[in-house]
């Protein structure tokens, strides 16, 4: 018999207004306080927000078979959307309210297989640099023991949230 997995998730419009009505550092706290929903791909493939300082995020995930390949390894796709979603988090902790990010290009370098077995497992992103229109930030997945599984790179746009959003 086949496995399932359910879950649900909230509105995401309310967390885009919540995203343009005040700091990256401030709305990044809420949300890993819980203060605000999460946004509905942290319920899609399971992951957290741990801790959040300027510059600086971590988001934690447990492997499941959920997130399996065909062959039996966690997919690089899983990989990239926590590297994603570290980089461009880490630079979102630096912006002023009213301004947003978006990711430009992502290169990841996956190093080492993981499992189920592998146990959780923690992106650390930090920004690298950052202008008035880009930023350049980085992140790391790594296991309990702090072995690198993958590397990755971002550049992200800034922008204004738009009028209706803030």
């Amino acid at each position: 018999m086949g496995r399932t997995r359910t879950y649900q998730w909230e509105d995401p419009e309310a967390l885009a207004q919540a995203a343009g009505s005040m700091a990256g550092i401030d709305f990044l706290r809420e949300l890993r306080a819980g203060r605000l929903p999460g946004p509905p791909i942290n319920y899609t493939i399971d992951f957290a927000l741990d801790e959040v300082e300027p510059g600086r995020v971590v988001f934690s995930l447990t492997p499941g078979e959920e997130h399996y390949n065909p062959i039996g390894s966690v997919h690089g796709g899983i990989f990239a959307t926590l590297l994603d979603s570290a980089a461009s988090s880490a630079v979102q902790s630096t912006l002023p309210q009213g301004m947003a990010t978006t990711s430009l290009d992502l290169t990841v370098k996956f190093l080492r297989r993981v499992t189920v077995d592998t146990g959780p497992v923690r992106a650390i992103g930090t920004v690298v640099s950052k202008g008035r229109q880009t930023a350049l930030a980085q992140a790391q997945l790594v296991d309990a023991e702090d072995r690198l599984l993958a590397h990755a790179t971002s550049s992200c746009m800034l922008f204004p949230v738009p009028p209706s959003q803030a």
